[in-house]
């Protein structure tokens, strides 16, 4: 086995192996600590899978469209032939190391603040069960094997949310006005319509994922990208199945229902997973394997994928611009947001899917700045409603900042990491050229301004005006383990900003290959 290879099983084994043992140890903290032990070491297993030998060589069109850099192929289970198949390229290592970033972070997070319903013990070792789901799904390159990862973070996810959402306030905050006591049957009402949805989109998936095989005599993605052994006809069933199950998690609208109530009930670190890369997985998805298996049909789709792309822009703004829930918000942010991504996969170009990478990668970086900020406002004023939250800026400077910081960065100013992929995917559809590619180009433009709109409008609801009664008597200060979750994500949006290359100059060759194969 080489040293990538052992590296693929690694980032893999160790969180998996990690949950066992933070679940099983006697002693609350000790076992918490455990899992950021656990959580780091698979941050630095992650790292050192860019060590590729075929990271930066160019792709030439006698090559196959799915160039790992590293890759496990083993027999799974030879009676039905079926493989272990592992690998990472750069569509897929931006999101690996993303993952298990925000991971580290989340683990570390539970240290300081534990949310009520539960140990901090069971919660650290359900994040590190979804890791190895998340991981998975970004690393596997069979489909069925795709297809069991992409379910494990079913049930981990809904015990997060049912079993530590729809915490409130303690102490004294119940001398104030907007107190709100813990409502659990709301968590657990938000857990079973996510987890109501996924189900509905797994069905989807195991039947295309049954289509392809069937069809094609092979579950290996990289055989199977460019559509290789698919007629038309399997094709366009198979991206209709595929793309629907992948727009589910997305998600995409009309589709996007669950993610307001989830984020909104759901505590801190699982809406940090949960935006940061759980919707990651659908994009992937839509890429590695829709777009990539049933290029004909993702042809056939393009434009209706583009107008509801340009839908869920648009909506999700003007929704944005009527909300006065500050996690609701920034939940149907994310419905925007997604839908640059999805527009920009849509046009199956290579400015398209370039912008939807850097798209997902800024986007898991800014949302879940956003919702750590967002959890640290709850946590001190104990609302989330706007109307209650004016006057941050006079009481928490520092926190005030950070959010305002967060906001443009998300509204895509130049400089900062949301500019690329919203102003490309914009760009990749008006060089597509048209008069639908065209409208839908200048739609999302319009819902870009509109984004802009409703973070400013944000701003000045809650960094703002006199302080409200339940801003006035909060601590000013920023502790130390806030700053430690936070800061790298300030870092990467920036950096980013200002480097896009670290996210394109890796995915430049993958993508240049599958656009290769997509083309007619």
């Amino acid at each position: 086995m080489t040293f990538g290879q052992f590296l693929l099983v690694a980032v893999l084994a160790v969180p998996a192996l990690g949950a066992v043992v933070v679940a099983v140890l006697p002693h609350d903290r000790a076992a918490r600590l455990v899992g950021v032990a656990v959580a780091a070491l698979t941050l630095a297993g992650t790292a050192l899978l860019a060590t590729g030998p075929r990271s930066w060589t160019a792709y030439t069109a006698t090559e196959p469209a799915v160039l790992p850099w590293h890759r496990v192929d083993v027999p799974w289970v030879p009676a039905l032939e079926l493989r272990f198949h592992l690998g990472v390229d750069g569509i897929s290592y931006p999101l690996v190391v993303l993952t298990a970033l925000l991971t580290l972070l989340c683990c570390g997070y539970t240290l300081w603040r534990v949310p009520g319903g539960g140990s901090g013990r069971a919660l650290v070792a359900l994040l590190l069960v979804i890791e190895v789901g998340i991981l998975g799904t970004f690393l596997a390159l069979d489909l069925v094997l795709f297809f069991l990862f992409f379910e494990v973070v079913l049930l981990p996810m809904y015990a997060v949310i049912a079993g530590w959402g729809g915490t409130a306030g303690t102490g004294m905050a119940r001398r104030h006005a907007t107190y709100q006591p813990v409502d659990r049957d709301a968590a657990r009402a938000a857990a079973r319509k996510f987890a109501l949805y996924t189900l509905a989109g797994s069905v989807l998936l195991l039947v295309g994922v049954y289509v392809v095989v069937s069809a094609a005599g092979t579950a290996d993605l990289t055989t199977l990208t460019g559509g290789t052994g698919l007629s038309r006809g399997t094709q366009l069933a198979a991206f209709t199945l595929l793309g629907l199950a992948f727009a589910v998690k997305s998600p995409l609208w009309p589709l996007h229902t669950w993610l307001p109530d989830a984020h909104t009930q759901a505590p801190t670190v699982g809406s940090v997973i949960l935006a940061g890369v759980l919707l990651k997985m659908g994009t992937y998805g839509l890429i590695r394997v829709a777009v990539g298996v049933a290029p004909e049909g993702a042809r056939w789709a393009a434009p209706v994928l583009g107008v509801l792309a340009v839908a869920a822009i648009v909506v999700g703004s003007l929704v944005c611009l009527a909300q006065d829930e500050l996690k609701r918000l920034i939940a149907y942010s994310s419905v925007g947001h997604m839908g640059f991504v999805l527009l920009g996969i849509a046009t199956l170009t290579t400015t398209g899917i370039q912008a939807a990478l850097i798209g997902n990668v800024a986007h898991g970086v800014i949302t879940g700045l956003l919702f750590f900020l967002a959890g640290a406002v709850k946590d001190r004023t104990h609302t989330g409603a706007l109307a209650d939250l004016s006057g941050l800026r006079e009481t928490a400077p520092r926190l005030a900042g950070l959010l305002a910081f967060a906001a443009v960065a998300s509204l895509g100013l130049p400089g900062l990491a949301g500019f690329w992929g919203e102003a490309f995917a914009v760009v990749a559809a008006i060089q597509v050229g048209g008069p639908l590619w065209t409208t839908l180009g200048v739609l999302g433009a319009v819902g870009a301004a509109l984004t802009a709109a409703y973070f400013l409008r944000l701003l000045r609801r809650v960094t703002h005006g006199r302080p409200s009664p339940a801003v006035a008597g909060i601590t000013p200060g920023i502790a130390v383990p806030e700053l430690v979750a936070w800061a790298p994500l300030v870092l990467l949006a920036l950096v980013i900003g200002l480097v896009p290359a670290l996210v394109l100059g890796v995915a430049e060759t993958p993508v240049a290959a599958l656009v290769e194969v997509v083309r007619p």
